[in-house]
């Protein structure tokens, strides 16, 4: 028997959440009902009261309600619930969380998802379950199902939708998962246009006893891996697609943000950094692609991507910052070099082959950087670059581990 938190603004959607909590306890659950409203008084009555959710907090709630500023409410709220959550779970006192929203109840109760652990079950069915969730669910495992319709009483819509999420939060709660964390953990960044060099430099990791866990580099994927490394779970770093930091340059759609790299540099994490996609800026379709870049190169990935060339100055631009970040590196990194293709675009011969600007990145890397840096006259994907960067990895791990078991 599992404990899921009920958490939702029970002055407003407090019917529908104690619908939740039944479909729940007919499952053979307990629930832990949790006022965040803060508006009239709660419809139903919560094991926990949004009082005791603001003291978690150390928000003071009185003049909050006086004023009835609703934003500022549901600000204070989203920055006291996950506190009291995470609290909860920590002390094992709640093994899931589900909640219904719309605008506001969405804002407070994925903060308090954001603030769990990866794995941690985790369900709303929110209105706002369409186009760009990202700065609602993070870098979390939330799953944001659609309500359809306005989660605003019940009916036969809401009944169906609302047993549906129950029925998913106490099947995440019920499923056993074997843990595999015997094996030290590798994390790596891929694309398309890497994947070969991925599947090759993962096998030679895998048959040295590591778990390799991909990312793909799309603006979420970088800042979940990144997200990962900072919590400590991570040995070693195989970052061959740093495509991202170009993104954030020009102005692409998936940015990864400025803290690109910064994790495993602040961490000391033993790594493999490679320039892997750096040739290609992301944008959507072609007509999403700005004016401005109207006289550039284009690639159609697909009718939903479109890929455009860097140019040599922004090469220049990015070999400085990804050997910038590379220096800022507390313990062993690598920068390595494929000369001959960074995608599987870039060779010669393909839609993106630029000498000139691979030339001004090479050379930009080369100036700036400060530590290891290893050029091969391979192609990305190629076999020997992959398995070059694999064993280089490995190599940066031993002597992490010899550095650190001496106190040097």
């Amino acid at each position: 028997m599992a404990t899921i938190a009920v958490l939702g603004t029970l002055d407003t959607k407090g019917e529908e959440h104690a619908f939740l909590a039944d479909i729940i306890h007919s499952r053979g659950h307990n629930t832990l009902l949790i006022d965040a409203g803060t508006g009239g008084e709660p419809t139903v009555v919560p094991d926990i009261t949004r009082e005791e959710v603001a003291a978690a907090g150390e928000v003071d709630l009185a003049p909050l309600l006086d004023r009835q500023d609703r934003g500022e409410c549901v600000s204070a709220m989203s920055m006291a619930a996950p506190k009291l959550i995470s609290e909860l779970a920590s002390e094992r006192k709640i093994d899931g969380i589900i909640s219904l929203g719309g605008g506001g109840g969405t804002a407070i109760a994925t903060a308090a998802m954001r603030a769990l652990p990866i794995g941690f079950p985790k369900v709303i069915v929110s209105t706002l379950a369409a186009g760009d969730t990202s700065g609602y669910l993070g870098t979390k495992d939330i799953v944001m199902i659609p309500s359809i319709a306005d989660v605003s009483g019940l009916n036969r819509l809401s009944r169906l939708i609302f047993s549906r999420a129950a029925g998913a939060i106490c099947g995440m709660v019920e499923t056993d998962v074997k843990d595999s964390a015997s094996r030290p953990l590798i994390v790596a960044s891929m694309f398309g246009n890497t994947t070969k060099c991925i599947s090759e430099a993962r096998k030679v990791l895998e048959d040295a006893g590591y778990e390799v866990l991909v990312f793909a580099a799309t603006g979420t994927g970088g800042r979940a891996m990144e997200s990962l490394i900072e919590s400590g779970m991570v040995d070693g770093v195989l970052d061959i697609t740093t495509t991202e930091l170009a993104d954030e340059l020009v102005g692409g759609i998936l940015s990864a943000g400025p803290d690109r790299m910064n994790a495993a540099a602040d961490r000391a994490i033993p790594a493999v950094v490679a320039p892997g996609c750096l040739d290609m800026i992301n944008f959507g379709e072609k007509d999403s692609v700005p004016s401005k870049f109207s006289d550039r190169t284009f690639y159609i990935h697909n009718p939903q991507v479109t890929l455009m060339r860097t140019t040599p100055e922004e090469c220049r631009e990015l070999g400085a910052i990804l050997a910038g970040k590379a220096n800022r590196h507390g313990g062993k990194i690598t920068i390595m070099v494929p000369r001959r293709a960074l995608s599987e675009i870039n060779g010669k011969g393909q839609p993106f082959y630029d000498p000139e600007a691979d030339k001004a990145l090479f050379e930009s890397i080369r100036d700036k950087a400060e530590v290891e840096v290893q050029e091969f006259d391979e192609e990305i994907n190629s076999p020997g670059f992959a398995r070059a960067c694999a064993e280089k990895l490995l190599e940066n791990i031993r002597s992490h581990k010899k550095n650190t078991n001496t106190g040097l």
